[in-house]
């Protein structure tokens, strides 16, 4: 259904499970309940969790899944938009729905490791994030020179295989924070 990430936030924001929500999910007007439910059942709060959204989602604006997303951020669920930079970046959706963080997508590492690079194009979109109020995180770091770059130009967040591999959810999924 949805895949598990890992993500490195600053101590100031609170570490959660990041799913990604598919188009058919948003569509769905009980996936808010849903996840309500799911995170109640595991005694999570939504802080606990981000929903990543893709930048498809914002384009086809379709009414139902405008409408999960609303709901999913009524309930205080954090909503993060996915891959961005990769697909058809409709701008405006980053004002007009409410995004608490912005993945930049990790083919834009690659620019940043290159001496004829486009890095000035990671760093464009990192100080519009952060103008916006948004979280940025990059995605696919892997190299040393990737993660300084992404600090020097005020990146908050990284994940990739440099700070650790994916894990099973056995593994990832810590208890409950005691009330």
């Amino acid at each position: 259904m949805s895949e598990l990430k890992s993500v490195v936030v600053p101590q100031a924001l609170p570490l959660g499970v990041f799913v990604n929500a598919s188009p058919l999910e948003l569509d769905d007007p009980g996936y808010a309940a849903f996840i309500a439910a799911l995170l109640a059942e595991h005694g999570l709060t939504t802080a606990d969790l981000a929903v990543e959204l893709t930048e498809r989602v914002f384009i086809d604006e379709q009414a139902e899944a405008t409408a999960t997303i609303a709901e999913l951020n009524d309930r205080g669920v954090r909503l993060v938009l996915d891959d961005f930079g990769t697909g058809y970046s409709a701008l405006a959706s980053l004002e007009r729905f409410p995004l608490s963080a912005l993945k930049l997508d990790g083919l834009f590492m690659n620019a940043i490791s290159s001496p004829a690079d486009d890095a000035p194009i990671v760093g464009a979109v990192v100080a519009l994030g952060r103008a916006l109020g948004l979280l940025v995180i990059g995605e696919g770091v892997e190299t040393e020179t990737q993660l300084a770059y992404l600090r020097a130009v005020g990146c908050e967040a990284v994940q990739g295989y440099l700070l650790g591999r994916p894990q099973p959810a056995a593994v990832s999924i810590r208890a409950p924070r005691a009330a």
